[in-house]
């Protein structure tokens, strides 16, 4: 059975790059989401594996922290995996100290730890 993943705020071209690295390694389908609104009735489905939040939304650069402590603040959400997408080590000390797992930044796809990172969830 194929694993779901909700990516939200990715620009078009991340997306594209986040969602190929995904079916390349494992059986899942991603689903890109602009902002929480989009992708908060694909997680409500309860058919969803895991959550990539970006860093910065690419709609309007709001911060993709606080769809993370909106979701481990519903418990609705609170059990659902979630990993923040940034280069930025300190960004995702905040992401983990808000629930989130530890993530990957887009610069990452070629460390072996990216893919275990995500094997916990999709394989």
């Amino acid at each position: 059975m194929s694993k779901r993943v909700v990516s939200i705020g990715q620009c078009g071209p991340d997306h594209a790059v986040l969602s190929a690295y995904i079916r390349k390694h494992f059986d899942a389908e991603v689903i890109a989401a602009q902002r929480w609104e989009d992708a908060e009735p694909h997680i409500e489905s309860g058919e969803v594996d895991l959550v990539l939040v970006n860093r910065k939304l690419d709609v309007d650069y709001s911060d993709g922290l606080e769809i993370i402590r909106r979701m481990r603040a519903d418990d609705r959400f609170s059990g659902i995996p979630c990993m923040l997408v940034t280069n930025y080590p300190e960004h995702q000390q905040a992401a983990v100290e808000a629930g989130a797992d530890p993530g990957f930044g887009k610069l990452q796809y070629d460390d072996p730890a990216t893919r275990e990172k995500l094997a916990r969830f999709l394989s």
